[in-house]
């Protein structure tokens, strides 16, 4: 059996958008991204969903609290869930928020760094970086993001020229769904089942 953990935030949770910023409810089981990938791959692969609210690639959340930092419990997650065959990773949209102050380049030099900080573990060679569906300032959500649709500007192209050099798959999120206009950062159901099927098309060559 193929194991797969996607590691990620709050799109990879299921958190629905949100109707007042900070309160989060979460889409059913079987109807967030992983649970829909799973179903498509069918019983010859585990599929672990690993996704934290507000996690971020690198940085600690000093706003929100919590071991948001995607680096850091990095090991812990690996070791927890190993043996493992392919890590599905999908972070980034976090660092956007206003506070962190980054750039896309900064963005895709983070997920790289959990991409050698992932394979130093020596327990999953084989990884996917996707790249986030682009944040939109509006919604409930409109003054966490606050210019973050100028800092995202090239993060698509810098995350999959780290795939590229780090010999890693890739999947842009943004060519499948797009952010729900409600908060500007979070999924409609819709999108999660779209991507979910997407997601496991393009991991059946991955896993041949």
């Amino acid at each position: 059996m193929a194991v797969i953990l996607c590691y990620g935030d709050s799109n990879t949770h299921g958190t629905r958008p949100m109707a007042l910023a900070g309160v989060s409810e979460r889409f059913d089981v079987g109807r967030r991204w992983p649970d829909v990938m799973a179903a498509e791959l069918g019983d010859s692969h585990q599929v672990i969903a690993e996704g934290l609210p507000g996690r971020t690639t690198v940085h600690d959340d000093m706003v929100e609290g919590g071991a948001r930092n995607g680096l850091s419990v990095l090991p812990a997650i690996l070791h927890s869930h190993k043996p493992l065959d392919l890590m599905v990773l999908m972070l980034g949209t976090n660092d956007l928020k206003n506070r962190f102050s980054v750039t896309a380049y900064e963005i895709a030099r983070s997920v790289e760094r959990l991409v050698l900080a992932t394979r130093a573990e020596q327990l999953v060679d084989r990884i996917v970086i996707v790249a986030p569906a682009p944040v939109r300032e509006c919604g409930t959500l409109v003054d966490v993001f606050a210019g973050a649709e100028a800092r995202q500007q090239g993060l698509e192209a810098h995350l999959q020229d780290v795939a590229g050099r780090l010999g890693c798959g890739f999947v842009a999120a943004g060519d499948t769904v797009a952010v729900s206009g409600r908060d500007g950062v979070h999924w409609e159901e819709e999108a999660h089942l779209r991507f979910g099927a997407v997601m496991a098309k393009a991991l059946r060559t991955d896993l041949a």
